[in-house]
């Protein structure tokens, strides 16, 4: 073989070696898992509009280790700008992904192109994000596609649910008893054994806000005919607000593919004396 042939052979069989390489690499790094010691990231969902005109700014989070959560009162750590330093963000973040956790209502009066910025800082790093009304940040809670008829943008909608009592007190050493009906439009379904059937919703509860510790028997369960029941234990007294997340079975799934429904949040308060 002439020796002008050789060199691209070579070339080639160099370059397909830094190609096999790399891959090996970059899986290693992808595997790479943190259970303690890592940040905290804020971020801005986007929004959406309420019947009075005025706008719903949505924020989430990524608490970036797989086992340790972070409590951050609200303060110098987690905060927003400019303005009142508390708006109801969340002083507890659990391990990893959390979608459209809360909402900062803001009037209809406020500016395009104002910003609202959440800060936390964790370990002396300071993340920040800033929410504007800027139209490509605008988004949709109440209804979604997946799960549902893409010809009919309203077929999948998320549950409609409430806790009760939303606001209790209980004795120091005692236990909060949640009980927690929902409805759901019974979408999305699955085929199971040749039959479709809904999904199902679930409920998973977790603190939001508190002082101390909570256990929650069960913290996830399905809801059977539509309804579910759990305890809330409390390790210190204090004032506790408590979050219930019910999933229809399409929520978590389709946050993760950039939707914002079918999952609904609701809050209830605890006084520990």
């Amino acid at each position: 073989m002439p020796r002008g042939l050789r060199l691209p052979a070579l070339f080639v069989l160099a370059l397909l070696g830094c190609l096999v390489a790399r891959p090996a690499s970059a899986q290693a790094v992808a595997q790479t898992r943190h259970w303690y010691g890592q940040g905290l990231a804020p971020i801005y969902e986007g929004f959406d509009q309420n019947p009075d005109g005025s706008y719903n700014m949505w924020f989430g989070y990524m608490n970036r280790n797989f086992e340790e959560v972070l409590d951050l009162p609200v303060g110098a750590d987690n905060k927003f700008e400019p303005g009142a330093a508390d708006r109801g963000q969340p002083t507890f973040f659990d391990t990893r992904r959390h979608k459209d956790v809360f909402r900062v209502t803001v009037p209809k009066e406020f500016p395009e192109n104002a910003k609202l910025t959440w800060s936390i800082t964790v370990r002396g790093k300071t993340e920040t994000v800033a929410g504007t009304l800027n139209r490509v940040w605008q988004i949709d809670r109440q209804r979604t596609t997946r799960g549902g008829n893409s010809e009919n943008i309203n077929s999948n909608t998320p549950p409609v649910v409430s806790v009760q009592p939303m606001a209790q007190t209980v004795a120091a050493g005692g236990v909060a008893k949640l009980a927690l009906p929902a409805t759901d439009d019974g979408l999305p379904k699955r085929r199971t054994q040749g039959v479709e059937r809904p999904a199902g919703m679930t409920v998973e509860w977790t603190k939001y806000r508190g002082p101390g510790a909570v256990t929650f028997t069960p913290q996830k369960q399905p809801l059977a005919n539509g309804a579910g029941s759990a305890t809330a234990a409390f390790s210190a007294p204090g004032e506790y607000i408590l979050i219930a997340v019910v999933d229809d079975g399409s929520g978590e799934l389709a946050g993760n593919f950039g939707y914002h429904c079918c999952w609904t949040n609701v809050q209830v308060t605890v006084t520990v004396k």
